[in-house]
């Protein structure tokens, strides 16, 4: 089985542990027949047997020795247990966290189109309460499979070395238990499957609702929103109510002849009892063991429960584990150790989004240290354009260079180490101030942070703050106006003192006058740096070096601000509407 050998793969490390949790629980289980037939030799010498009065009487320290061998199995097969219990739970817990981490790095290592085709509640369903089943699986499930196989195996065994027609009279009935059981894990499999997918969507629904709070507010749609949630929450509680009926279905027949196995003991042992063929003290131990046999009959039923739901969390937990990006550094990748220059090309650059073709032809060349301006009708094509340098995206066709060399050749860490990118759409941490600007190197300097913040604008109204640079943001920077995190954002951006600086529509959101501030630090930076800007207002073109328009993702015109404004086209006609 695929997912067993899966999990044995992540319990490295712990394997020796959980095998000695396994033999240990072996052991245990096995030591179960020991005291009921400690009782048969109790009662066929010391109570019922035909010397049993003479055995009493001469041999008493006997019978107190069986009495005390029955209280330290007891006592030991306590401790075996106990001791699995606690191996078990080491080695789940281990072989969960080596999961969870390399699950989180692997799905850091996805590219963008993963994230596109994964809700978030689906990935954070699957980091939690998938990976808690799994851990609850290897902890209980297999190990109550194992107790449960043992128990029965070994007192079907000692039943037999008793009397082999009085252990098919009880065994006759099992097959029952596994013929129906077999059916249950037929046509439950399908229906857990349905009951995580329908967990994912109630999570996603949550996540969704909790992150667009204020939207929520702003159109004062809570009840719509409730009644919305209401209906993935019932579509939850519908599919569970459903795979747990389906259980009940077959409850009734798996308990039934788990209570008939009492009716046949009563009946043929006390039959063979009467005619002699077995003793009082093997009815005993028959007696005794009997819900060894009965037990693991009736828990079939929870076990192929759990291990559906085992399966169904697994599969999916698997599907992320093995998941591979299709943007990686190739083996023949070209190092590049040093500061890029910030030389950009495009060259006859195509882009499909799935069957939808998002960029045609594009062509064009950018110096280092030049600043390129990116304009457009909502959906031209400018995000998609720049994520291809980063290598968000790969393009479907053409080359994109930076310093004459192909992105694709390139190493990633390289390439993006020398990007610093602040989009329109900003995500700030729940930390300070200053641990978002040094988000991109922890180990900047409280003057650089600062120094940042300034070219960015943003020193003025972070120093108003009660706490300066300390003060903690809320989660995506709640409490910050849109402008105000356009700013840090874009000292974040600023801070790791890139070769290439993509602002995406950054400064849409701030006034004309700190634009302006914003656009005379960009001139004066410190360092060499080439800058692409998607924007929409002609006060971030009119001092570009290059200006490029899209228009139904292919390059419409070209040239700078005096080039652009004297022919007709989609720059004169916003150059026209902002005047």
């Amino acid at each position: 089985m695929f997912q067993i050998r899966w999990l044995w793969e992540n319990l490295k490390g712990y394997r020796k542990l959980y095998i000695i949790a396994l033999c240990m629980t072996v052991i245990t289980q096995s030591m179960y027949i020991i005291n009921p037939n400690i009782g048969r030799k109790i009662v066929d010498e010391f109570i019922y047997g035909e010397n049993a009065a003479e055995n009493l009487a001469n041999h008493p320290d006997m019978l107190i020795k069986l009495l005390i061998g029955m209280v330290l199995f007891t006592l030991l097969r306590t401790v075996f247990q106990y001791t699995a219990n606690i191996f078990y739970e080491i080695s789940s817990q281990g072989l969960i966290y080596r999961v969870r981490t390399y699950l989180f790095d692997n799905v850091q290592k996805q590219d963008a189109r993963f994230f596109d085709q994964n809700r978030t509640g689906d990935i954070m369903t699957r980091l939690s309460g998938d990976l808690d089943m799994v851990r609850h699986s290897v902890a209980w499930v297999l190990k109550t499979l194992v107790e449960a196989l043992v128990l029965f195996t070994s007192s079907a065994v000692y039943f037999f070395i008793i009397d082999p027609l009085m252990a098919v009279c009880i065994l006759a009935l099992t097959p029952i238990i596994f013929i129906v059981s077999w059916i249950f894990k037929t046509k439950a499999g399908p229906l857990y499957q349905d009951l995580r997918d329908r967990l994912s969507g109630l999570n996603t629904a949550a996540e969704e609702n909790i992150s667009g709070n204020r939207v929520v507010k702003a159109f004062a749609r809570e009840e719509y929103e409730k009644e919305r949630f209401d209906e993935f929450n019932s579509d939850y509680s519908e599919a569970n109510k459903k795979a747990n009926l389906m259980w009940l279905n077959f409850y009734p027949a798996i308990e039934g002849t788990a209570q008939a196995l009492a009716v046949v003991q009563l009946l043929a042992g006390g039959l063979f009892v009467i005619s002699g063929r077995i003793t009082l003290g093997e009815y005993t131990a028959i007696s005794g063991l009997i819900w060894a046999i009965s037990n693991p009959m009736r828990m079939i039923g929870n076990l192929v429960n759990d291990l559906q739901r085992f399966m169904a969390s697994a599969n999916k937990i698997v599907e992320f584990y093995y998941a591979r990006s299709t943007i990686v550094d190739r083996a023949d990748a070209i190092d590049c150790p040093d500061r890029l220059k910030g030389n950009i090309e495009f060259k006859n650059v195509s882009f499909k989004y799935g069957d939808t073709e998002v960029l045609h032809d594009i062509s064009f060349t950018v110096k280092a240290g030049e600043t390129v301006v990116i304009m457009g009708e909502t959906g031209s094509g400018k995000t998609s354009l720049v994520n291809l340098i980063s290598r968000c995206y790969d393009v479907s066709a053409g080359e994109v260079l930076v310093d004459g060399n192909n992105v694709r050749m390139m190493k990633l860490k390289q390439l993006r180490g020398n990007i610093g990118i602040a989009t329109q759409d900003v995500l700030l941490y729940s930390d300070s101030i200053d641990g978002n600007i040094a988000f991109g190197d922890t180990s900047m300097s409280d003057e650089d942070v600062r120094k940042n913040a300034k070219l960015a604008a943003a020193a003025s109204f972070i120093e108003k703050m009660p706490e300066g640079y300390d003060t903690i943001i809320g989660e995506r920077g709640v409490g910050l106006s849109g402008g105000q995190k356009q700013r840090i954002a874009l000292a974040r951006a600023l801070a790791v003192r890139p070769s290439i600086l993509i602002l995406d529509d950054t400064t849409s959101a701030v006034d004309m006058e700190t634009e302006k501030y914003i656009q005379n630090s960009l001139k004066n930076l410190d360092f060499p740096c080439t800058k692409l800007i998607i924007a929409q207002r002609i006060s971030s073109a009119e001092n570009a070096d290059k200006i490029i328009v899209l228009r139904d993702g292919k390059i419409e015109d070209m040239g700078t601000h005096s080039e652009l404004i004297s022919r007709e086209g989609y720059y004169r006609e916003i150059y026209d509407l902002q005047r």
